[in-house]
């Protein structure tokens, strides 16, 4: 079977778990035998076209007015506001798309993240009557910081400006043949919004290669360790982290810290905690930092649609601490030891930690 892959990022960029899980996805596929091609974003003015892990990447230019994955970058509401409203039906990044389904000839097309894309090149996929799938990633369908997110608080109601940019969209949704979604929390969050309607969905977690390293053997009176990794910032929930660390009373624990961050707002966060047993590790290769581990905290105070990073934990044997949030509930209880908390409650959190570190070598041996 030919499937044309389309996934607003790939590897080697990484912001989030989407593209890993696409990565992954579209590499199994190829050793299943399957003729797999994918459709990405790139900073750069001319497509290109090569063949990574046994699949054709075709990077192609981001048709708007900024790449929007510098995390530095600083750019006004008004710059803002047009990158969303090109994105809301990008005419010429589905035109790009169309072209590539005419040379490629796919049996299937499989979208992921389409920011940057736009929703526009399901028509493309369906003028062609091609077989579309949907796979559901993040809210980035019907909200424009695809988080559900904003000023601190989950949305509860869509705001008027998402509404508004994202508004194609839910007509269009109805073109999809297959919706499928990495847990059920997001799949009712398209369709109480009217999205998908009558479209067949189904869950399918997120794929994780189970090849964990040994964790190195550690003293039964060694300090318990702490780990957060992903991207460092508020909606990750590591301010309550590091809140619920100034509660801990027993001194034997550390943290390590594992992403990248703005660079100011990650510097302010160590001026504010300079506790030496907190160990900042910018970026850091997951395998490893797992292996370094005793427990990890998934503290996202944002809905998070389904973490790969409690899977990936899962899979090292590690127990976790996890914030209720989204779909994480629907397999926070996998571990053998694991604790969840309201996601904001620093006070719960750091209640769990203690309840870890008082049991600690039960929790170090973790396990399903």
């Amino acid at each position: 079977m030919k499937i044309l892959m389309i996934n607003v990022l790939y590897p080697p960029h990484r912001v989030g778990g989407a593209e890993k899980s696409v990565s992954l996805l579209a590499e199994g596929l190829a050793r299943a035998g399957d003729e797999v091609a994918v459709a990405t974003l790139d900073d750069i003015v001319q497509p290109t076209r090569s063949v990574e892990g046994g699949v054709t990447v075709h990077r192609l230019p981001m048709d708007n007015i900024y790449w929007p994955y510098d995390v530095d970058a600083d750019r006004s509401r008004l710059q803002r506001l047009r990158w969303h409203w090109n994105n809301r039906w990008n005419r010429q990044a589905a035109a790009r798309i169309g072209a590539l389904i005419e040379a490629e000839r796919p049996d299937v097309v499989h979208c992921h993240v389409l920011t940057g894309f736009s929703v526009a090149v399901w028509q493309e996929v369906k003028r062609r009557g091609i077989p579309l799938v949907q796979t559901l990633r993040d809210y980035a369908v019907i909200c424009t910081r695809s988080a559900l997110f904003k000023n601190g608080v989950t949305c509860e109601r869509r705001c008027a400006e998402c509404v508004l940019l994202t508004s194609p969209g839910k007509q269009a949704s109805a073109m999809v043949d297959q919706l499928v979604s990495i847990s059920h929390f997001v799949t009712a969050a398209h369709q109480k919004e009217g999205y998908f309607a009558g479209v067949p969905a189904r869950r399918i977690f997120n794929i994780v290669p189970l090849s964990p390293r040994e964790r190195p053997a550690r003293a039964g009176d060694a300090p318990l360790v702490f780990g957060f990794i992903g991207r460092v910032e508020a909606e990750k929930g590591i301010e309550v982290v590091l809140a619920a660390c100034e509660r801990i009373k027993d001194r034997d624990w550390q943290l390590k810290i594992a992403g990248l961050g703005v660079s100011a707002y990650v510097e302010d966060l160590k001026r504010r905690h300079p506790d030496p047993r907190i160990e900042w590790l910018g970026y850091t290769d997951s395998h490893s930092f797992y292996a370094s581990v005793d427990v990890l905290l998934l503290s996202s105070v944002w809905p998070e649609p389904l973490s790969r990073t409690l899977i990936e934990a899962m899979a090292h044997g590690l127990s976790v601490i996890c914030a209720q949030s989204g779909g994480v509930p629907e397999i926070a209880d996998l571990p053998r030891k694991s604790i969840s908390y309201p996601a904001t409650d620093d006070a719960a959190l750091a209640s769990a930690m203690m309840t870890a570190i008082a049991e600690r070598g039960d929790w170090r041996k973790g396990g399903l």
